[in-house]
C-alpha cells in the first residue's frame, strides 16, 4: 500500500513538471514569434514609413502598405494563438489544481488518523509491552519492523502533504500570471486589430485609384520588369564568362566546354561548407525587410500582372553596407548597364550576388569572409530606398537565397 501511494505521487509529480516545462517552453517559443514580428513591424516603420511628407507613387504606397498589413495580420496571428495557448494552460491548471486538492484532503484525512493513533499509543511502555507480547521472537522481529515502516510511512506521508502544498502554490502563482499575461496579450491584439482596420481602409482607398488606372500601372510594372530581366541576363553573362575563364586558367580542357566550375580539392570543400550551412547564412545587410521575394509573382492588387524576381530585394536603412554571407573570393565586380555595381563572390561551385552596390570595398580576387563588408548600397533618390539585391547561384543555375539565408 504504502509503495503505491509513493508512485503514483511520483509519477504525478513528474507528469506535472513535464507538462508545465512542455507548455512553458511551447510559449516562449510564441512569444520570441512574435517579438520577431514586432521588430519587423518597427523596421518596416522605420524603412518605408520613416517620412510622413515623402512623395510616393501610389503603386509603392500600396506595395509598402501591403507588406505592413501582412506583418500585422501575422503578429495577430500569432498573438491568438499564444492566448489560445494560455486558455488551454489556464483550463489545465485548474483541473490539476482541483486533483491535487482532492489527493491532498485525502493524505491529510490519513495522515490525521495516524497523528491520533499515534498519540493514544505513544508512550514508551506500551511499545516495550506491544513486543514483550510476542510469542515468540520471530513475532516481535516482524512487530519491531512494523513499528518502524509505520513510522517511516507516517514521515513519507507528512513530507507529501509539503510536497504537493507546494506544488499547489506554484500552479496558482502560474495560474495568476497567466490569466494577466492573456488579459494584456488580448489588450494589445485589439489595439492591433484597430490598426489593421485603419491601414486596410487606406489601402482600399489606394487601390481604388490603382485600379482605375490599371492599364498604366500595368505598364509600368511590364517596364520595371524589363529592366529587371535585362539587369539578370547581364549578370548570367557574366557567371558564364567567369567559370569558362576559370575552367580555362585550370587547364582543364573537358570543363572549359562546360557551365560548371573545374574546383580543386580546396574550393569543393568550400562548396560542402556552404551546402551544409543551408538555411544558416547571415543576412547580406545588417538590418532590413524583404521587399520582394524570389520567383513568379502575382500582384496583389493586379490580378493580370505577374512579375519575376531573379533574387530578393532587401530594403534597409541609408549607407548600410552590403556584407559578404559567407568566405570565398570576390569572382567579379561589374558596372552594369541601367544598374549599379554588382559583386560576386564564388564559394565552390555557388555564387552569391549582391547588386545596386556604390563605394566599392574589395576588388576582384580577394578572400573575403562571412559577414565582410563589400560595398555602400545605392539609394534610390525617387523612392527613397535603399535596396540590395542578392542573388544565390549554383553554377548557372538560379537559386532561391531564402532557402540559404537564416529565417529569411
Amino acid at each position: 500500500m504504502l509503495y503505491k501511494q509513493l508512485l503514483v505521487s511520483l509519477v504525478l509529480g513528474l507528469f506535472l513538471s513535464s507538462s508545465v516545462f512542455a507548455q512553458n517552453d511551447k510559449q516562449k517559443r510564441l512569444e520570441a514569434k512574435r517579438q520577431a514580428i514586432f521588430s519587423e513591424i518597427k523596421q518596416i516603420n522605420s524603412l518605408l514609413f520613416k517620412t510622413r511628407g515623402e512623395k510616393k507613387s501610389v503603386l509603392t504606397e500600396v506595395e509598402d502598405l501591403t507588406h505592413r498589413i501582412s506583418a500585422r495580420e501575422n503578429l495577430i496571428r500569432v498573438t491568438n494563438q499564444q492566448a489560445n495557448h494560455l486558455t488551454r494552460n489556464i483550463n489545465d491548471n485548474i483541473t490539476k489544481m482541483g486533483a491535487l486538492r482532492n489527493e491532498l484532503a485525502v493524505l491529510k484525512e490519513d495522515y490525521a488518523a495516524m497523528i491520533v493513533k499515534s498519540y493514544k499509543s505513544n508512550s514508551q511502555q506500551s511499545r516495550v509491552m506491544f513486543l514483550f507480547s510476542s510469542t515468540n521472537f520471530l513475532q516481535a522481529y516482524k512487530r519491531m519492523q512494523y513499528m518502524k515502516q509505520y513510522a517511516n510511512h507516517r514521515k513519507k506521508q507528512g513530507e507529501s502533504i509539503k510536497e504537493k502544498t507546494t506544488l499547489l502554490q506554484i500552479l496558482n502563482t502560474d495560474l495568476l500570471a497567466q490569466k494577466e499575461q492573456k488579459k494584456e496579450l488580448i489588450e494589445e491584439n485589439k489595439l492591433d486589430k484597430t490598426r489593421l482596420g485603419k491601414e486596410k481602409k487606406e489601402q482600399e482607398i489606394l487601390v481604388t485609384s490603382l485600379k482605375r488606372d490599371e492599364g498604366k500601372f500595368a505598364k509600368q510594372i511590364q517596364s520595371k520588369q524589363q529592366e529587371a530581366n535585362k539587369i539578370d541576363k547581364q549578370i548570367e553573362a557574366l557567371i558564364a564568362a567567369a567559370i569558362a575563364r576559370s575552367n580555362k586558367d585550370s587547364g582543364n580542357t573537358t570543363a572549359a566546354r562546360t557551365s560548371i566550375f573545374a574546383l580543386t580539392a580546396e574550393a569543393k570543400a568550400l562548396g560542402a561548407s556552404f551546402t551544409t550551412n543551408k538555411g544558416k547564412l547571415p543576412w547580406p545587410v545588417e538590418k532590413g525587410v524583404v521587399l520582394k521575394r524570389y520567383g513568379k509573382q502575382q500582384h496583389p492588387q493586379l490580378p493580370n500582372v505577374t512579375t519575376f524576381n531573379s533574387g530578393v530585394e532587401i530594403v534597409t536603412e541609408e549607407g548600410s553596407s552590403a556584407r559578404a554571407v559567407f568566405g570565398g573570393t570576390v569572382l567579379e565586380i561589374q558596372q552594369l548597364k541601367g544598374a549599379n555595381k554588382a559583386i560576386m563572390i564564388q564559394h565552390g561551385s555557388y555564387i552569391t550576388v549582391y547588386n545596386n552596390l556604390m563605394n566599392i570595398l574589395v576588388k576582384k580576387g580577394d578572400e573575403v569572409a562571412t559577414k565582410q563588408q563589400l560595398g555602400t548600397i545605392y539609394k534610390n533618390p525617387s523612392s527613397g530606398k535603399t535596396i540590395l539585391k542578392f542573388l544565390v547561384y549554383k553554377n548557372t543555375a538560379r537559386m532561391n537565397p531564402a532557402n540559404w539565408v537564416y529565417k529569411m
